[in-house]
């Protein structure tokens, strides 16, 4: 029986670009087939009283952190930054069981979805058991990690990380042995088989991920950067979060790690630099001058006090923008579009620092933020759509009209308010390749119930608490 095809009405449609009254968005077979009056024979679905905007993109995650959160909020003797947090989240990875990495993906993902989040990008490093040996299948973790994501009904691309030292000269250290492969060729070769296995489901594609400069040789990163280019897959890496970071690389290289990678051939179009906040002017100018996708995770960088995306100076060399919920601190993507515009007005002492040269309007600096939320994450994983244009798929969220954070929002203002000020209760449906992954605030039938998904993670928690 051929899938139907369904018109959905609501009173406020962002589509193309645009904000539009009393549109329908007819969708068939997971993509987007008409915008504007409701396709033939469509079976039409009233919206009363919601907007519906493109799915978010979270571009950059890391889910298994989500069992720290509210655990490494405190002042350690010393200095407190991102190095001691580091090492709480090295001891809490280094607990999690294959069961385990599920239940805190899946409470990722399902909280992710509760924000109107449709596609995931997971950085994932956890290959080995806690003692750094392979499990009897090689990719379980990462395998365990996907069904989450489908389980709640996210769209994910599964960036396999490479991870070979603990820094120039340095080995891993016991709490880094599970992140550790023996060669590029393993990663590569384990994403092969990741891409093979998930190859009927057409919402799970995969990509690679050399972690960091400080974490791989260049010579890891520039085969890394080949193989990604040969197969057309998305690379991702970590760039310049650290001044630590651009120090070592500097010592060992005798360059920036931006200037590292493009000596080996890694930055690009296909190409996407999570952080990129400690820039040289020529970093800024080489990012932008290669077309290259700049991530950023504002919610993390501030809760790390790794410091301020220079959004606006990338954004002026030629670069792209995404976002990333990174560290899981919150799983918000509208935070963390508000939060990169927020950053810069508290470091320019200006507002609308982001705001598109030459275009006025109450809304045209929110659409642009949203654009990052949206076609800026899918272009960085590699996928199409974000705006919910004809051939796009449908991946989408509406917005109750009636929330007391949107109350009020017109045609005119809709993406304004809700990129500053809609809160994650505003969320009611979510729709990923045209099929429910919510349904007025809740998993429909089908999908696993909230309460199973946080008893599940309640678990976990109590064992990395020891009781």
């Amino acid at each position: 029986m051929p899938a139907p095809i369904r018109a959905y009405l609501p009173d406020l449609l962002v589509a193309g670009g645009a904000v539009h009254e009393g549109a329908a968005l007819s969708v068939l077979g997971g993509e987007v087939v008409a915008v504007g009056e409701p396709a033939p024979g469509a079976e039409r679905v009233r919206l009363a009283g919601k907007a519906i905007l493109p799915g978010l993109v979270s571009a950059h995650g890391h889910s298994f952190q989500r069992a720290i959160r509210g655990r490494t909020q405190l002042r350690h003797p010393g200095r407190s930054d991102f190095w001691s947090w580091r090492e709480a989240m090295y001891r809490a990875a280094a607990r999690l069981e294959p069961d385990d990495v599920f239940a805190v993906a899946r409470m990722a993902f399902h909280e992710a979805a509760c924000a109107g989040i449709t596609t995931v990008g997971e950085f994932h490093y956890l290959v080995g058991d806690p003692a750094g040996h392979p499990y009897d299948d090689p990719d379980r973790l990462a395998r365990e990690v996907i069904r989450a994501a489908r389980e709640v009904g996210l769209r994910i691309v599964l960036l396999r990380a490479a991870y070979a030292r603990g820094g120039a000269g340095v080995p891993p250290s016991p709490e880094q042995l599970r992140f550790v492969d023996g060669s590029a060729g393993e990663v590569v070769a384990s994403a092969l088989r990741l891409s093979r296995i998930t190859a009927a489901d057409p919402a799970v594609t995969v990509g690679l991920a050399p972690h960091s400069v400080r974490a791989c040789p260049a010579g890891w990163i520039e085969e890394l950067a080949a193989e990604a280019r040969h197969r057309r897959w998305p690379l991702h890496v970590h760039v310049a979060e650290q001044p630590a970071e651009v120090a070592h690389c500097r010592a060992e290289h005798g360059v920036t790690p931006v200037e590292l990678l493009a000596r080996t051939g890694a930055l690009g179009p296909g190409t996407t630099a999570v952080h990129a906040i400690h820039l040289e002017r020529s970093d800024v100018e080489a990012l932008g001058r290669s077309r290259t996708t700049v991530c950023a995770c504002p919610t993390t960088e501030r809760d790390l006090g790794d410091g301020v995306v220079p959004a606006d100076e990338l954004l002026r060399a030629g670069a792209g923008l995404a976002l990333g919920s990174d560290s899981m601190v919150q799983v918000d993507l509208l935070e963390e579009a508000r939060a990169l515009e927020g950053n810069l007005r508290l470091l320019r002492r200006e507002r609308g620092v982001l705001s598109p040269a030459g275009e006025a309007g109450t809304d045209a600096l929110a659409a642009r933020l949203l654009g990052f939320a949206t076609q800026g994450g899918m272009a960085s994983l590699g996928l199409p759509g974000g705006a919910l244009e004809v051939g796009d798929p449908a991946d989408f969220a509406s917005f109750d009209l009636a929330d007391p954070s949107i109350a009020g929002a017109s045609a005119h203002d809709l993406r304004a308010t809700v990129i500053f000020s809609a809160a994650r209760t505003a969320v009611r449906d979510v729709v990923v390749a045209g099929e429910p992954v919510l349904q007025d605030g809740a998993p429909p039938r089908g999908r696993p119930a909230a309460a199973e998904v946080v008893a599940d993670f309640g678990r976990v928690m109590r064992k990395l608490r020891g009781g």
